[in-house]
C-alpha cells in the first residue's frame, strides 16, 4: 500500500521521532550556521516594489530599502530616514531633513534628490501616491539633505500616506533607479536598508539570500512596530522556495529551516505538539480574503450579477476550505473587522450560510444566459487555490457555467490585466487577500478604489464613491472620516465590485530558537529577530 508524505509525517510525530524524508536543502547548502536564518517564503519573481502589489516583493523591499516614515505598533507614523520635519503655518508646505548616516549599499550617500525621485515614481501607482501628486504644487530638493512637499491645500493624512505599508509601499531608491518609468522594472536591488541583496548566492525560483548591511546606522529609538531602530541580529537570511507544504514542515521540524510563512492549517496541531516549534500570529487583526469580478465583461458588467455574488457566499464554508474554524471570522464591513472605520452600513445582504436562492433570482434579473465564468486559480498559493475551486463548485450549483483557469502568480497577474472577454483571453473572477489593516486605508489601498478603468483589476466605477474618497484627504477629524466610511460602504455594497469571502488569522510557524519577530500587519520584517541557543 502506498503511504502518503502526510501519513509519514503523522507517523513520525506519533513515534516522537524526527522525520526522515529526502531533504531538498542538504543538496543546496551546508547546515544552518548560528547567525543564519532560513525562512520558507513565497517565490520572489519580481523585484521592484513599485510595480506590483505582491506582498513578497514588498517584503523584499522592506529588507533592502528604507522608508521616510514608518508605522509604530499603534499604527502611527514615526520618522525613519527623516531626522527632522516641519509644516508651515498654513499646513501646505512640509519640509523634511534626512538624518545622518544614510548610505546606499554601493557606498554613495542618500540625498534629498533620491527621495524626490522615489516619491514621484511611487506617486504614479497607488491611489494615495496619485493623490499626493495631484495635490502637490512642488516636490523638490532644497539641498543634499532637505526636500519639500508643497500642497495646493492642506492634507492632514500626508504622513500616514508616506508611512503606509499597504502595497506598493513608498521605499526610497537611488535617483537613477527611481528615474525609470513606474512600468519599467528596477532590477539593481541596491537600497540603503538594513539588509543587502546577495545576487551571487541567489538562485531564482529556489532561494534568495540577504546579508546584514554592516554599515547600516539604525535610529536610536527602540524597535516599535516598523518604526524605531532596525537592529539586525543575524548575519544572513535565506528565503527558501519550498512549494510542497509537508516538505517545508519536515524541514522546519528537522531544523533545516527556522521559519515557515504559511503553514497549512491541517498541520497546526502537529506544530503545537512539537516542543521545538511554535505558531505565532504576527498580524493580530488578521487577513481578509475577497473576490474581484471583471466589471467590464459579461456577466459581471451587470450590477445585479455582482450583487448575486454578495448573497451567494457562505463565508464560514469558504474559510473551512483551508483554515480551522477557531482561526476564522465572518466580515461584513468593506473597511475590515478591526479598523477605525469598521461599520454596519448597508450590510443586509449578509446571511449566515449564504442565500443561493436570492443569488439565483438576481442572476435571472441580470439576464444571465449561461455565459462562461472564468475563475483564475492560483496553483502556487494553496489557500487561494482552494477558495477558487470551492467557488467554482458553488457557482455550478446555482447554474453558472464556471471554469477554472489554473496558473501561478505570474500567469495570474498577467491575465488579470486583460480587460477583454474570456473568449479573447480575459477573466471573470480572481481571489485576493490583504491585511485587515489595509481595508482602513482608502487613500493608499488600490483595492478600495472605484475609479473604473484607471483603477485596480476588476475596474468597478462609481463617481459618487470617488468624490467621497477625495474628501477623505481633506477632512481633519477621525469622526468625519468615520462618517465618510459609512457613506462609502453604502455605495460599495450597492455596486458590489468586491465580494468578501471571510477573515482569518494566519499564524507563521517557527522554531522556538527564533525569537524577536515583529508583530505587524501586511509585511514580515527581518530585523530584531535572532537565533538563540536551543
Amino acid at each position: 500500500m502506498a503511504i502518503s508524505r502526510r501519513e509519514m509525517i503523522k507517523a513520525g510525530l506519533a513515534a516522537g521521532a524526527a522525520i526522515s524524508i529526502p531533504s531538498v536543502l542538504r543538496a543546496q547548502a551546508a547546515p544552518t550556521a548560528a547567525r543564519t536564518v532560513r525562512m520558507v517564503m513565497e517565490n520572489l519573481d519580481y523585484f521592484d516594489p513599485v510595480g506590483t502589489t505582491s506582498a513578497i516583493t514588498a517584503n523584499h523591499g522592506l529588507a533592502i530599502y528604507d522608508t521616510l516614515f514608518a508605522l509604530d505598533s499603534k499604527m502611527m507614523p514615526q520618522p525613519q530616514m527623516v531626522g527632522k520635519w516641519g509644516v508651515s503655518d498654513d499646513k501646505k508646505t512640509y519640509t523634511f531633513e534626512l538624518r545622518d548616516g544614510l548610505a546606499w549599499h554601493d557606498g554613495t550617500p542618500v540625498t534629498a534628490a533620491d527621495c524626490v525621485a522615489s516619491i514621484r515614481r511611487w506617486g504614479q501607482v497607488p491611489s494615495g501616491g496619485q493623490l499626493i501628486g495631484e495635490r502637490a504644487s512642488d516636490i523638490s530638493a532644497q539641498d543634499d539633505k532637505t526636500f519639500i512637499i508643497s500642497l495646493k491645500e492642506p492634507m492632514g493624512l500626508l504622513l500616514e500616506l508616506l508611512a503606509g505599508v499597504g502595497t506598493p509601499v513608498l521605499y526610497i531608491m537611488r535617483e537613477k533607479d527611481a528615474s525609470l518609468a513606474a512600468t519599467e522594472q528596477v532590477t539593481a536591488n541596491i537600497g540603503s536598508g538594513p539588509f543587502k541583496f546577495n545576487q551571487t548566492l541567489t538562485k531564482p525560483g529556489v532561494s534568495v539570500t540577504y546579508d546584514r548591511n554592516e554599515k547600516y546606522v539604525p535610529r536610536h529609538e527602540p524597535t516599535d512596530g516598523f518604526a524605531g531602530g532596525k537592529v539586525v541580529n543575524v548575519d544572513r537570511v535565506i528565503w527558501e522556495n519550498i512549494t510542497d507544504q509537508q516538505t517545508a514542515f519536515a524541514a522546519l521540524q528537522s531544523g533545516e529551516v527556522d521559519f515557515v510563512l504559511l503553514p497549512p492549517a491541517d498541520l497546526y496541531s502537529a506544530i503545537e505538539s512539537d516542543t521545538n516549534l511554535a505558531l505565532q500570529v504576527l498580524n493580530k487583526a488578521g487577513d481578509v480574503y475577497f473576490m474581484r469580478m471583471n466589471c467590464l465583461q459579461k456577466p459581471f458588467d451587470n450590477v445585479k450579477a455582482r450583487q448575486a455574488m454578495l448573497h451567494l457566499i457562505d463565508q464560514d464554508a469558504f474559510m473551512r476550505t483551508s483554515y480551522l474554524p477557531e482561526y476564522t471570522r465572518t466580515i461584513t464591513s468593506f473597511f475590515g473587522n478591526q479598523t477605525a472605520y469598521t461599520n454596519d452600513e448597508n450590510t443586509g445582504w449578509f446571511k449566515k450560510g449564504g442565500d443561493p436562492e436570492k443569488a439565483k433570482q438576481l442572476l435571472k434579473e441580470a439576464g444571465y444566459a449561461g455565459e462562461k465564468v472564468v475563475i483564475l486559480q492560483r496553483t502556487d498559493w494553496v489557500e487561494a487555490g482552494n477558495l477558487a475551486q470551492f467557488l467554482a463548485v458553488t457557482l455550478r450549483k446555482i447554474g453558472v457555467n464556471a471554469e477554472l483557469a489554473p496558473g501561478d502568480r505570474a500567469l495570474n497577474n498577467d491575465r488579470r490585466k486583460n480587460k477583454v472577454s474570456v473568449e479573447d483571453g480575459g477573466w471573470s473572477i480572481f481571489i485576493a487577500g490583504e491585511a485587515d489593516y489595509e481595508r482602513g486605508t482608502p487613500l493608499s489601498n488600490p483595492t478600495l478604489s472605484a475609479n473604473g478603468e484607471q483603477g485596480w483589476w476588476g475596474w468597478p466605477k462609481s463617481d459618487e464613491y470617488e468624490a467621497l474618497r477625495a474628501r477623505w484627504a481633506v477632512v481633519e477629524t477621525l469622526e468625519e472620516r468615520q462618517a465618510l466610511a459609512r457613506e462609502m460602504q453604502r455605495i460599495q455594497w450597492d455596486i458590489a465590485g468586491t465580494v468578501l469571502l471571510g477573515s482569518v488569522l494566519s499564524p507563521i510557524a517557527r522554531r522556538k530558537t527564533l525569537t524577536g519577530l515583529i508583530e505587524m500587519p501586511t509585511l514580515t520584517a527581518m530585523w530584531n529577530m535572532q537565533r538563540v541557543p536551543a
